[in-house]
């Protein structure tokens, strides 16, 4: 590694992240803000010592080589299935995140969908924007009310577990959780809900739940996680949200099921191909979609760079960055 470590950062960030980093390194910032293609992602490894890179930055094992310069991936977000992590290890080449710090907002983002779809409120926007409102009426766009319902949630790591306390406390939900491990929790204020069930099974949870709510990681195992089969046990009153990763759903199977009223609706931010979308999803009213907007405020995106910023520097300075992703 050079005198000056060079950084290469893949998308535009807060200024502040950006000046920051400028002040401290070699620094190249991506100004197109558009996805680095294959072959200039191998080019930025073969020539730059760190990468600070996000969830766009397909970082594929047919990009690592023997020519591999880079030695640190400082990784923009939580989840790191972008990146081929064998490779990376193979080629010597750490990994590390940014958690804790977008906790909060993706949470709140889960609890918005859990109220947008239930209570029809895209629909409703939609309906008065494009001048179909004739006025209130009694029976007029009724949703359903979570207060007092089951909340599901699968996978019940920091979001998931403060989603459970938003829901139990602002909804008077009933919180039950599937989680295959024993949840590991440091701070107690991190805890969820008291009162929260923990269930044997995820077809359990679905059966039982009146929303579920996903928040495992993206791995080989729970890709298609929620599939035809899993959603025909939600039942034509249920609501499926989705704030971890969207290959966790089969969005193919989860369109029939809307379309079909299988289930009675879903709030998605993430997809399968993002940015791309199932066409005929798009265009389902009981179907609420967003840009993967989970973390995005001004100050968690700030927050999330100035974490990545720290792993570089205790890299750089001959330490283990704080959040080092472990193989």
């Amino acid at each position: 590694m050079t005198a000056r470590p060079t950084v290469v950062v893949t998308r535009k960030l807060p200024p502040t992240v950006e000046a920051a980093i400028a002040e401290r390194y070699d620094a190249k910032f991506n100004r197109t803000d558009i996805a680095l293609t294959p072959e200039q992602m191998q080019h930025v490894l073969r020539t730059t010592d760190i990468v600070l890179c996000t969830v766009t930055d397909k970082i594929t094992g047919e990009l690592f080589d023997s020519r591999v310069e880079t030695r640190l991936l400082a990784n923009f977000g939580v989840g790191v299935n972008h990146i081929d992590r064998a490779a990376a290890r193979k080629y010597g080449v750490t990994i590390s995140n940014t958690p804790d710090v977008l906790t909060d907002d993706t949470a709140d983002i889960a609890l918005a969908l859990i109220l947008m779809s239930m209570r029809r409120l895209g629909e409703g926007e939609r309906h008065l924007r494009n001048g179909s409102w004739s006025g209130w009426r009694p029976t007029h766009m009724m949703g359903r009310s979570p207060h007092g319902k089951t909340l599901g949630v699968i996978g019940y790591g920091r979001i998931g577990r403060a989603l459970a306390r938003q829901a139990a406390s602002a909804l008077g939900m009933h919180v039950i959780y599937y989680a295959p491990r024993d949840v590991r929790i440091d701070d107690p204020s991190t805890a969820g809900p008291e009162g929260a069930e923990r269930v044997d099974s995820i077809e359990t949870l679905l059966v039982r739940a009146d929303v579920v709510s996903l928040h495992c990681p993206s791995t080989p195992e729970t890709r298609h996680l929620i599939n035809a089969e899993r959603l025909a046990m939600m039942g034509p009153k249920s609501y499926l949200v989705n704030t971890a990763r969207g290959d966790i759903v089969d969005e193919y199977a989860l369109t029939a099921a809307l379309r079909d009223r299988t289930i009675a609706g879903a709030g998605l931010d993430v997809y399968e191909w993002e940015p791309t979308v199932v066409a005929e999803l798009r265009d389902l009213e009981n179907a609420v979609l967003l840009p993967h907007m989970g973390s995005g405020t001004i100050e968690t995106r700030t927050a999330m760079g100035m974490r990545a910023l720290a792993n570089i520097d205790a890299f750089v300075s001959g330490q283990q960055p704080p959040d080092r992703v472990d193989f």
